[in-house]
């Protein structure tokens, strides 16, 4: 029989927003462990450490990896407010066409092209800069973790005064005024498009020496998750509304849930009676502050323990 592993935000996401008592008395009875590390590194074990995140899309998208380094030079919206610049945007969210990328990249190749650095774009949400091997390069903040935020906080090397992070953020801010005065974005405003008015750099990498996994199967929207699952030979596709019964061991990427009532009743509900029934061995909820709990089909015996209260306890 198969496991599946739900990969959940942070407990404090769900803080207020209640369990159903048939979930709340399954989790008292869960086994419960507490695990170190990025969950994703919990089912993909990549050597060297780290989150090779612009190598392996760049494999997927072109299959020339292996042939240098590279960093992810997405397209990105941001807008300035009252209190700086925000991230609002990026890649697949902006709705880019292949030619949006034939109209910007040849403004763009002439700056990255005197810095040493090839820019191109195999796809039109995805683009890459090639690096020359053991390029000292400052702390790249993933998009993700940037959107909403005043981006200031977010340059390469932020916090970093070296001449490398002096110099990508200076690349980050020539960029800008590249973007800012294309006449493509005339063009997307009249389409109602955001601007393609910003670069985020991300991800540096080279193709790890090797990536294992225990799992067979891979769900996920996350496209660098997707891409470094592939490097291990994991079957990775997209979610659907809602769970789907497992046939092997599988992962499914629920990060960006924020309300609790998404979680458990499309993909919580359904995977716990294939768990009474004996179609599905165990349950993993993963939580991004490393709580786990485990629920298996032999703990309905243990009915001396209490329901859970809550998913994250008060402060």
């Amino acid at each position: 029989m198969a496991t599946a592993t739900l990969l959940l935000p942070h407990r404090d996401a769900f803080d207020g927003q209640g369990l159903s008592q048939p979930l709340a008395q399954a989790l008292g009875r869960a086994d419960r462990t507490i695990a170190d590390g990025d969950q994703r590194t919990r089912i993909l074990d990549v050597l060297p450490r780290g989150w090779p995140a612009a190598a392996a899309t760049r494999q997927r998208d072109v299959g020339d990896a292996a042939h240098g380094a590279w960093l992810r030079a997405d397209p990105a919206h941001v807008r300035a407010d009252i209190n700086g610049a925000r991230l609002l945007g990026y890649g697949a969210a902006l709705s880019l066409t292949p030619e949006d990328s034939a109209a910007f990249l040849p403004a763009l190749r002439p700056l990255f092209g005197d810095a040493g650095f090839q820019l191109d774009a195999p796809t039109p949400t995805r683009w890459y800069l090639r690096l020359a091997h053991g390029a000292r390069l400052p702390a790249f903040t993933a998009p993700e973790d940037a959107l909403g935020a005043d981006v200031f906080d977010h340059l390469p090397g932020s916090a970093d005064s070296s001449p490398e992070a002096r110099r990508w953020r200076a690349l980050a801010s020539e960029a800008q005024v590249v973007l800012h005065n294309h006449p493509r974005n005339a063009e997307r405003a009249q389409a109602g498009l955001p601007a393609i008015n910003s670069l985020w750099f991300w991800g540096a990498s080279q193709l790890p020496d090797h990536v294992r996994s225990a799992f067979s199967q891979v769900v996920t929207r996350d496209d660098a998750l997707d891409a470094i699952a592939a490097l291990a030979g994991v079957t990775a596709s997209a979610p659907g509304d809602g769970w789907a019964p497992v046939e092997a061991d599988t992962a499914i990427d629920l990060r960006d849930a924020r309300q609790w009532r998404n979680v458990e009743a499309p993909w919580i509900t359904p995977a716990l009676a294939d768990l009474r029934s004996g179609r599905l061995e165990a349950l993993i909820l993963d939580f991004a502050d490393g709580v786990r709990f485990t629920l298996a089909h032999r703990q309905r015996w243990r009915f001396w323990r209490r329901p859970l209260r809550a998913l994250a306890p008060a402060p």
